[in-house]
């Protein structure tokens, strides 16, 4: 019988309809609260993405380029918080709140580090960073003032990050959406109106929008804060309680929880090296390959919302002892995620042309982002099944050492040399370049695979966390 026809009831795999239908209402149960809040996210960054882009080819630039290093600080923040979040969900499935409560003191500790790191850097010398990827004098002072305005956010988002994280693995998905809704609505909103300086505000340009974003940030983690201490929710844990634990403690917990961190931020910095070699192509290619990524962004949504929700079932059905069950919900949903992200490949190739006629850009920049999106149509299937199975099944069953690996080197072993060769060596254009960069996925995904079907990725970290502790 196909894999996809069975269903794991008390360790035995077996057709089961009833299981399949308690399958489909877990997961969007969990799940579509997730992704309404990543669709609201990057269909407000696509109208951002909009108002920015009426300033034209440099101001389009310059803030996609301010944006990459607010990018890698999200996947850093992102690795530190889920992976955190393993522990937590393990936690809650097992009903253990004092464990659950340390670990969030964990996950505020070093998601604060990250945030106060990349603030610092970012508010004194936001030039040089924007240095990295490219050397045209325009769009280095643009980005440059760009990002040293919306530095303060980096501080609020890594408190609403850990925070968001806990709740989500601990059943609350809804908090952190209300909350996320309400902030990136107000950025957009004060970002329009500071833009192009209306309802009485003076015209800041692209400067309008990081204010805005700060604004917005201020807003959510305040609100998140409050919403979670006054209705004392599982993550509305005192001082005392979050730093309860010694330092085996801490250590057993990083031991797992840091691969992750480090998994986001070199996976960043490999998809950042891509970004640099685009931008040294041409202002041009960045500017293509900025516009399609707010597009590709917005395809992701739904499998980011399921590759999340799957994680949080995962941790939660392993930490109550519910092996198989982890197995057999995490293989329901690769296949999901399969299908569905063929689908959504061929909405992205016929909608390519209406979503690019929006932005007032040059007629090269116009036709590299419609290749690029062509590109972005064809790859996109095997890109989601491999962030489901490595953030959304291998991740959550505390396999993290192997994930870093994987991500690690498939992207500077495989994708990083790809592009260098395509840009450098070939001097092909920017579309053929983000074709060959994808390669690494492909490798990616035969490993993935292989290390699913041998189910040695399943971890019961709560036993893991307090040992010796």
């Amino acid at each position: 019988m196909p894999p996809a026809c069975k269903a794991v009831s008390s360790g035995t795999m077996r057709f089961n309809t009833e299981a399949n239908r308690n399958y489909f209402h877990l997961l969007f149960t969990v799940a579509i609260p997730i992704v309404l809040q990543h669709f609201v996210r990057s269909a407000l960054n696509l109208v951002s993405g909009l108002i920015i882009g009426q300033l034209g080819d440099v101001p389009v630039a310059g803030v996609g380029l301010a944006n990459q290093v607010f990018f890698v600080l999200t996947l850093l923040l992102f690795g530190i918080a889920t992976g955190c979040a393993i522990f937590t969900a393990q936690f809650w499935g097992k009903g253990d709140i004092k464990n659950l409560h340390r670990v969030t003191g964990i996950c505020l500790l070093l998601s604060m580090g990250g945030g106060i790191i990349f603030f610092i850097v970012s508010l004194l010398n936001p030039e040089w960073v924007i240095g990295i990827y490219t050397r045209d004098p325009l769009v280095l002072a643009s980005g440059g003032e760009f990002l040293r305005t919306m530095s303060p956010s980096f501080l609020m988002v890594a408190v609403s990050f850990a925070y968001s994280a806990i709740l989500r693995s601990a059943g609350d998905v809804k908090t952190p959406l209300y909350t996320s809704i309400v902030a990136i609505g107000i950025s957009t909103l004060l970002g329009y109106w500071l833009v192009f300086g209306k309802m009485g505000l003076p015209e800041m340009g692209a400067v309008g929008a990081a204010v805005g974003i700060v604004v917005g940030r201020a807003v959510e983690t305040g609100l998140l804060v409050w919403i979670i201490y006054q209705r004392k929710s599982p993550a509305a844990a005192s001082f005392r309680e979050m730093l309860d634990f010694d330092f085996t403690y801490f250590k057993n917990v990083l031991t797992r929880a840091l691969p992750v961190a480090f998994n986001e931020l070199f996976w960043a910095t490999g998809f950042t090296t891509f970004n640099v070699i685009y931008a040294h192509i041409s202002t041009d290619a960045i500017a293509a390959v900025n516009i399609s990524s707010t597009i590709e962004n917005l395809a992701f949504v739904v499998f980011i919302g399921i590759s999340d929700g799957t994680g949080i079932i995962i941790g939660n059905k392993i930490g109550a002892g519910k092996g198989d069950d982890a197995y057999g919900f995490g293989l329901r949903t690769y296949l999901l995620v399969l299908a569905g992200s063929i689908a959504m490949g061929g909405v992205v190739y016929l909608t390519a042309g209406n979503l690019l006629s929006l932005y007032k850009v040059s007629p090269l920049v116009h036709e590299y982002a419609r290749k690029v999106l062509i590109i972005v149509s064809v790859t996109l299937w095997v890109k989601t099944s491999n962030m489901t199975m490595v953030v959304g099944i291998l991740r959550a069953g505390g396999d993290t050492r192997f994930s870093f690996l994987l991500d690690t080197l498939s992207i500077w072993l495989v994708g990083v040399p790809m592009a260098l060769m395509g840009a450098f060596v070939l001097h092909l254009p920017v579309y053929w370049v983000a074709l060959m960069a994808s390669s690494e996925e492909l490798v990616k995904m035969a490993v993935a695979l292989t290390r699913f079907n041998s189910r040695k990725w399943i971890y019961d970290l709560t036993t893991i966390a307090a040992a010796n502790g």
